[in-house]
């Protein structure tokens, strides 16, 4: 019997008395997987985390670990959970080894110093940052601060990271850098990560699952290469599309042409 992950059932979450997401529920997600969840722009992908995180109205099953996360207080969460926004840290006066030692204490957990130089030194390497370290935040470009945010998330150590849009202002090499180490990290430590991402080629490339978008619903959910095709991407994204592989075998969606209204019907 495989060890309790994540479970998400008819889940709904929104914003004030609107709803983004409807009726979502998931396949069970164990240790050791790193699914990817894709759509179009406002398809629920930001709202589907903040709702599995505890970060906005939300209402259905959320268990994590056997736990129901919805019935934990802040702080519980907090140690369980890591949540990446979109948006990096803003540029402020702290130097990234604060900013990132800082992280490590929000949860309120008790940690000697010595255990908090390590985890952080150690998060910093995972990363490549420690060029970075006595840099302010203030001085750093965009996708740097990115990897800050990245850094004080996985730092904490959480079994759930819930990751929304981790690549979006990195160049082609920290984004698969940074796939690449939220991989190792799920399959070494036996994590969970959902990650929302734009790129489907670098989901066919990392994740071992995909859960698909559309306005708000469940399209589709599974192994990536067994589930995107040509019909699916159209129907979620409007465009005309091939799923193909390279020289080296690799599957890659090649984007043809944006599909208009009078077309699609």
């Amino acid at each position: 019997m495989r060890a309790a992950g994540l479970e998400v059932e008819g889940l709904c979450a929104g914003y004030g008395r609107g709803e983004v997401v409807t009726g979502i529920s998931l396949p069970p997600l164990f240790p050791g997987t790193l699914a990817a969840v894709v759509g179009a722009n406002a398809a629920g992908k930001s709202t589907l985390l903040k709702g599995i995180a505890g970060l906005c109205r939300a209402r259905g099953s959320v268990r994590f670990g056997g736990e129901d996360l919805t019935r934990l207080d802040a702080a519980r969460r907090l140690r369980r959970v890591g949540y990446l926004p979109q948006l990096p840290p803003q540029g402020n006066a702290l130097v990234v080894y604060e900013a990132v030692r800082a992280a490590l204490r929000a949860d309120g957990r008790a940690v000697d110093a010595a255990q908090v130089e390590a985890a952080v030194e150690g998060v910093l390497d995972r990363l490549a940052l420690r060029a970075l370290a006595l840099r302010r935040l203030d001085e750093l470009s965009g996708g740097q601060r990115q990897m800050v945010g990245l850094a004080q998330v996985m730092v904490r150590a959480p079994r759930l990271l819930l990751l929304d849009e981790p690549t979006s202002a990195l160049d082609l090499r920290w984004q698969l850098r940074v796939l690449d180490t939220v991989r190792e990290v799920t399959r070494r430590e036996g994590c969970i990560a959902l990650v929302a991402i734009h790129d489907l080629n670098l989901a066919l490339r990392f994740c071992s699952l995909i859960v698909v978008l559309a306005r708000g619903r469940l399209l589709a959910a599974g192994e990536p290469r067994a589930t995107l095709n040509a019909g699916l991407i159209e129907r979620a994204w409007g465009v005309a599309a091939r799923v193909e592989r390279c020289s080296l075998g690799v599957p890659v969606v090649l984007v043809d042409r944006a599909i208009d209204r009078e077309e699609a019907r």
